[in-house]
C-alpha cells in the first residue's frame, strides 16, 4: 500500500497582528509570533516618570537665596529639606577649600605638590610658555588666577614648561595638565580644543565638569552664569544710554 506524501497545511492568515480567536489560537501554537506590544503605554509612563522626577528635583540647583524666596510657593517641610542639604554642601565646600590659589612649583617639588597632592585633591598644572608673545599663555594665565580663586577644593599650580620639561616644545605652550591618585586624567596642549586667545573662565570651568570635578549642578557654576548676565546687561545699558545721548546731541543741532 502506497503511502501519502505529507503535504504541509496551509493556514490562512489574514492579518498576523489582528485581535481575532483564531489568531490567539495560531500564537498559542507557536505557529505565528506573539503580537508586537503597543509602545504607547510604555512612552506615556516613560514621559509621566520624567515629569515628576523633574518635579521632584525643580529646587535641585537653587542656592540658599532662591529657595527663601520660594517659602510662599513650596511646602516648609520640602523647603527645610532643601536648605539642609545646601547647608551641608556648603559646609563640606568650605571645608574642602584650602587652596584659593596659584601656587608656583620648582620642578624638585613636583613630586610632592603635584603627584603625591593628588591623592588628596585634584591637581592643575599649567605648563606656561617662558616667553611673553605667547598670547595664550598670557590669557591662560589670568584665566587660571580667576578659576583658583573661585574653586577653592582643586588645587591650581604653575610652571614654566621648559623647567619642568627640558626641551619642551614652546609651540605645545600652553599645556594643562590635570592630576588625580597620581595619574595624569587630561591633558590639554595649547588653547585651540577650548576657545583659543578667547578662551574664557567657563571654558576652564567646563574642563572642570568633564574630569569630574565640579557637578553640573554646582551652584558655583550657576553664579557665573548670573555674572555674566547682569555684566551683558549692564553693557547693553551703557550702549542704549550712549545711543540716546547721541541722539539728544543731534536734536540740539537741528
Amino acid at each position: 500500500m502506497n503511502q501519502m506524501p505529507d503535504i504541509p497545511v496551509q493556514v490562512p492568515i489574514d492579518n498576523p497582528n489582528a485581535d481575532t480567536e483564531w489568531n490567539d489560537i495560531l500564537r498559542k501554537h507557536g505557529i505565528i509570533p506573539e503580537k508586537p506590544k503597543d509602545p504607547e503605554p510604555v512612552i506615556q509612563e516613560a514621559l509621566l516618570e520624567a515629569h515628576q522626577r523633574a518635579h521632584e528635583n525643580r529646587l535641585e540647583d537653587k542656592d540658599l537665596d532662591e529657595l527663601a524666596a520660594l517659602e510662599d510657593d513650596e511646602d516648609e517641610a520640602f523647603l527645610e529639606q532643601y536648605r539642609q542639604k545646601r547647608m551641608a554642601e556648603i559646609n563640606a565646600l568650605a571645608k574642602a577649600s584650602k587652596f584659593g590659589s596659584v601656587y608656583p612649583l620648582q620642578k624638585v617639588d613636583f613630586t610632592r605638590e603635584v603627584t603625591e597632592a593628588s591623592q588628596q585633591a585634584y591637581v592643575f598644572v599649567f605648563l606656561s610658555s617662558s616667553t611673553d608673545s605667547n598670547v595664550e599663555s598670557r590669557v591662560l594665565g589670568k584665566l587660571w588666577r580667576e578659576v583658583a580663586q573661585k574653586y577653592g577644593d582643586v588645587k591650581f599650580c604653575q610652571i614654566r614648561a621648559d623647567m619642568c620639561i627640558e626641551g619642551y616644545p614652546e609651540r605645545n605652550c600652553p599645556t594643562i595638565l590635570v592630576y588625580k591618585d597620581g595619574d595624569i586624567r587630561r591633558q590639554i596642549v595649547t588653547l585651540r580644543e577650548l576657545q583659543g586667545v578667547r578662551t574664557k573662565s567657563e571654558d576652564l570651568e567646563r574642563v572642570l565638569v568633564q574630569v569630574g570635578v565640579v557637578r553640573e549642578g554646582d551652584t558655583r557654576l550657576k553664579k557665573r552664569d548670573e555674572d555674566e548676565e547682569e555684566t551683558q546687561g549692564r553693557h547693553n545699558g551703557l550702549g542704549r544710554t550712549k545711543q540716546a545721548t547721541n541722539a539728544d546731541d543731534d536734536d540740539e543741532w537741528d
